[in-house]
């Protein structure tokens, strides 16, 4: 188990960043945030790398739908998207190898792969019509999810730590994605995505702020874990 300052550290670098809502665009999101992380509480209790499968194939879909709109968008205005676009894309990536990740360490079973299929397609439907009617309450809704992921992550790696979740060797997958070494195990992968959240919470909270008027502060976005440039591994 981590030492006392170990622990203490980790907190510190992943501090539970909370955005106050303002306004009924902020409160229409955080409400949205809550009700969603009430049905994955209820669905999933405690069993996180399972949680963890499904919720990524959702947390996936609002940087593509994002980078989608704003590509379009800025092909009819004939602008600059000031780094938008890659900036999503990336997190669309990053979230998808996310969830190939957890699929080699809590192997889905096929009721779970039927709710993602239609959860998916739900949530795909519906985010894609709120960007189109507020893309700043939409990136604020994904701001709020990436708080609540930070928070879920926090909590599994105190499961991992008080032993109730076994400390597996980390995939393949993982060590290549994230650069980790070779005796890297699920507590390592776990903070790593977890600092990947974190940072997908300051961009998006500060994505919904310009919008609204407001500039991004670069000096409190959360640091991103190095990755592999190539995401393929070799069987």
């Amino acid at each position: 188990m981590p030492s006392p300052q170990a622990l203490h550290d980790e907190r510190e670098a992943q501090p539970q960043i909370h955005h106050i809502p303002s306004g009924f665009s902020d409160h229409f999101a955080l409400g949205f945030t809550k009700l969603l992380r009430l049905t994955a509480d209820t669905f999933f209790a405690k069993r996180y790398g399972h949680r963890a499968i499904v919720l990524e194939t959702v947390a996936a879909v609002p940087g593509m739908v994002g980078a989608m709109f704003t590509h379009l968008t800025c092909l009819r205005w004939m602008r600059d998207d000031e780094g938008w676009i890659r900036t999503l894309m990336e997190e669309a990536e990053n979230e998808r190898m996310h969830l190939m990740t957890f699929i080699e360490i809590a192997k889905p079973t096929w009721f779970e792969r039927m709710v993602i299929l239609g959860v998916q397609g739900v949530f795909l439907v519906g985010f894609s019509i709120l960007y189109l009617l507020s893309s700043r309450t939409a990136h604020r809704v994904v701001g709020y999810f990436e708080e609540e992921a930070v928070i879920s992550y926090t909590m599994y790696l105190k499961e991992i730590d008080e032993g109730r979740s076994v400390n597996v060797p980390a995939p393949a997958i993982a060590k290549h994605y994230w650069q980790m070494a070779d005796d890297a195990t699920l507590r390592d992968v776990v903070l790593v995505v977890r600092a990947d959240e974190a940072h997908h919470r300051d961009v998006n909270h500060g994505f919904a702020s310009q919008l609204a008027g407001g500039t991004i502060d670069e000096t409190k976005i959360a640091p991103y874990p190095a990755h592999a440039t190539d995401i393929r591994v070799a069987a």
